[in-house]
């Protein structure tokens, strides 16, 4: 008896359908359940649909730059707003230039508008500058002289918590924190003792005699022998209360990075710090990237700034002579739009990599990375109004669009069901499915990435119908021709498969990467549009070969399928079906036997 034949099982897992088919609810019940559990059971909608905030920016001219409002730097500056607040493409944030001056920032509604708010505006000119002189800063803020040594200005008590205090270390090196540590870091107690001011504004090269053991009769007010642009510094650090809002806003306004400054920063919550600040050394230009993330020493949120290879040299030469000097000139002030961020002390150089540690939460820690990373606005903008804006298009609009859509759903339920009856059932079931796949994913990327569905995007929804009931009928049609070529239904299903599956697949591929050029190359609502067209394609290629086909193997077990009645869809009489061609046997006549 002859082996059997050992071979390759059956194409498309005809033997284990159930498999497929149980994923693929697995995977339904999980997007359900997320959806339910996350409380975001509908799809964010756009501006255009659901309102949103309107904010408007005025570009402000720049000391010196009487040239710099200009088409250039208007459109670098919306593209910049617009990685912010859109940064992922997809939370239909508009930005765009009105007329010379003007910027519109439209965010939608469901997004942190206060969040978008603060960092649309800001400029992001980010300078490390040495700090000259620091000091607490208040209504009635204690003198120089309420000040009774310089150990107790220039170092924490050693009770005090580490909680608040700013630090600089290097990512490379593990002494990096301990370069930083407490006793030369400004903190709570120290700050509201304030520091003496220092003659250091006297020099251009500070050194560390300059500050070293200042005296407590040190009085901020300048001396016959100082210059003027020194004495109108010591002037405004003396008048400056940094607990004034408008105070702190206007401290060190419009100043160039080669000016020193006097500045505002707070380590510790409701307490300010006012400071002067040397020439700007590093700017935000210096920075390579930068992020938010959680340190795994102490699970403090951190930002994690790395350099350019000439950012790294600048900043290691900054440190290393900041590190041979005395409190408080021994800091350097990280200065974002004219205010002190951090303000750590250094006692070695650092290299490439530096973090900026602090009050920082989750949000504040990735706010600030977000805004250093996409860098600074050529020009300084001004917030003209914020106002709450009501749906462009309307909920007529979207009902209008819904009905279109629905419109074209029964047109093409009306069409297989005419024409290709029974099997209009495994079509529609696929539809549905790949109808709640969409509908939780898109549910689920509002609060995930800020995905807004707007017009363009429902639109998108729609054509995806066509292109999802494209992919049954291909597979259809194969398994009819197969059928009238002379098979059985259950063969046919399967060898139909593997034509049908790449007629499918290539289909898809090139309406894909139509979706993903479209999205790469427009802005706005256009990428609403690309962005639902390639997500209903690649969910049609999971629909079709997780449910559909190993849906249509099982249906082609009943007997309903099987026997090709008439309403099945199936049947070899309607389809032309011819009968199969078989090889007979050549019958040979009889012959006589021949004579002896």
């Amino acid at each position: 008896m002859a082996a059997p034949k050992k071979g390759r099982g059956p194409a498309g897992g005809q033997g284990r359908p159930g498999r497929a088919l149980a994923l693929i609810l697995i995977v339904m019940v999980a997007l359900a359940g997320g959806m339910f559990l996350s409380g975001h059971t509908t799809p964010r909608l756009g501006i255009d649909l659901a309102g949103g905030t309107s904010i408007t920016l005025e570009a402000q001219n720049q000391p010196g730059k009487p040239n710099a409002i200009n088409p250039t730097n208007m459109d670098t500056a919306v593209g910049i707003i617009e990685r912010r607040v859109n940064g992922l493409g997809v939370s239909e944030a508009e930005v765009q230039t009105q007329g010379r001056e003007n910027i519109i920032v439209n965010i939608p509604k469901g997004t942190n508008s206060k969040q978008a708010q603060e960092q649309v505006g800001t400029t992001a000119q980010l300078y490390f500058r040495p700090v000259l002189t620091v000091q607490a800063s208040g209504p009635e803020e204690p003198g120089p002289s309420d000040s009774a040594s310089p150990s107790a200005s220039g170092t924490p008590k050693p009770g005090e918590s580490a909680q608040g205090e700013d630090k600089a270390k290097d990512e490379d090196k593990p002494q990096g924190e301990e370069a930083t540590g407490s006793e030369a870091t400004p903190s709570a107690s120290a700050t509201t003792q304030g520091r003496a001011v220092t003659g250091a504004l006297k020099k251009d090269d500070p050194t560390p005699a300059a500050s070293d053991k200042p005296k407590a009769s040190e009085s901020p007010e300048a001396s016959p022998s100082a210059d003027p642009a020194t004495a109108q510094l010591q002037e405004e650090f003396a008048k400056l209360d940094c607990t004034d809002p408008k105070q702190r806003t206007d401290a060190g306004k419009n100043a160039k990075a080669t000016d020193s400054i006097v500045a505002c920063g707070s380590n510790v919550p409701g307490s300010y710090e006012k400071y002067i600040l040397g020439p700007a050394e590093v700017s935000g230009s210096d920075v390579d990237d930068a992020k938010g993330a959680i340190d795994q020493q102490t699970g403090e949120w951190i930002v994690s700034m790395e350099f350019t290879s000439a950012g790294a040299k600048k900043f290691q030469t900054i440190t290393g002579r900041l590190s041979q000097q005395q409190p408080p000139m021994n800091q350097f002030a990280i200065v974002l739009d004219g205010e002190v961020v951090s303000a750590p002390s250094v006692r070695q150089a650092l290299s490439k990599n530096a973090q900026i540690s602090g009050s920082f939460d989750q949000q504040s820690a990735e706010d600030l990375g977000n805004i250093l990373s996409y860098g600074a606005l050529p020009l300084t903008f001004k917030e003209v109004s914020v106002t709450t804006v009501t749906a462009a298009l309307g909920s007529e609009q979207l009902q209008a669009g819904l009905i279109a859509g629905a419109i074209g759903l029964a047109l093409v339920i009306i069409y297989l069901v005419v024409y290709y009856r029974g099997l209009a059932f495994i079509a529609l079931l696929s539809l549905l499915v790949s109808g709640i796949l969409t509908y939780t994913i898109m549910s689920l990327l509002g609060p995930a990435i800020g995905f807004a569905l707007n017009l363009p995007a429902v639109c998108g929804a729609i054509v995806a119908i066509g292109i999802t009931a494209d992919s049954f009928i291909v597979y259809f049609e194969r398994v009819r021709d197969e059928i009238r070529e002379g098979r059985t239904l259950r063969p046919a299903i399967e060898r139909a498969w593997p034509r049908a599956r790449r007629t499918i697949l290539v289909s898809d591929f090139v309406s894909f990467l139509a979706a993903a050029v479209l999205f790469i190359v427009t802005v706005g609502k256009v990428q609403g549009f690309a962005f639902t067209l390639g997500l209903t394609t690649l969910l049609d290629v999971v629909v079709v070969f997780l449910f559909t086909k190993p849906l249509m193997t099982l249906m082609g077990r009943t007997k309903f399928f099987s026997k090709g009645g008439p309403w099945s869809g199936l049947d070899p009489k309607r389809l032309g079906a011819q009968p199969p061609l078989r090889r007979s046997r050549r019958v040979n006549a009889p012959t006589e036997p021949k004579e002896a």
